[in-house]
């Protein structure tokens, strides 16, 4: 049986509702502070190190000036919990200790990349079928759009 590691606080979702290691980056949706209505979708980019964040809408974020903005940094605090500092130096590829990793600072460190632009299309677009999914009620019924998880 597969015991699921505790977590040392719970996850800030109405900060950081997504976040994903998925197709090479670490990705996710931080949530403006400044306006309800607004989301910034934010990666860092396994081998590289690069980063970027944007609206949902593609308009940059303003605090993106060549480092990364609170978004990304919120990204990774809570990407630290959801995963493990060993999990996302693996996945990321980074050249740290993950014993070492006592806070988001350190995997800010590690990164050596610089700004570079993605589209922020794919990311939002997986959030929104992930809010689908945890909006269906509890059921034991098949859900046909998930058919092709293995058992």
């Amino acid at each position: 049986m597969i015991k699921p590691r505790s977590l040392p606080r719970p996850r800030k979702v109405n900060k950081v509702p997504f976040v994903e290691l998925y197709a090479g980056r670490l990705q996710g949706v931080v949530s403006s502070k400044s306006d309800i209505k607004r989301v910034y979708v934010s990666y860092f980019e396994a081998g590289t190190g690069n980063f970027y964040c944007s609206t949902n809408n593609n308009r940059p974020c303003g605090g993106l000036r060549g480092s990364p903005c609170k978004h990304l940094q919120e990204l990774l605090k809570e990407a630290l919990l959801q995963f493990s500092a060993e999990r996302i130096v693996n996945y990321m590829g980074l050249e740290l200790d993950p014993a070492k990793v006592k806070g988001h600072y350190e995997l800010l460190r590690a990164f050596k990349g610089g700004p570079h632009k993605v589209e922020a299309g794919m990311v939002f677009s997986r959030f929104l079928t992930y809010l689908n999914y945890v909006s269906l009620p509890a059921t034991t019924a098949p859900i046909p759009e998930m058919t092709w998880f293995v058992r």
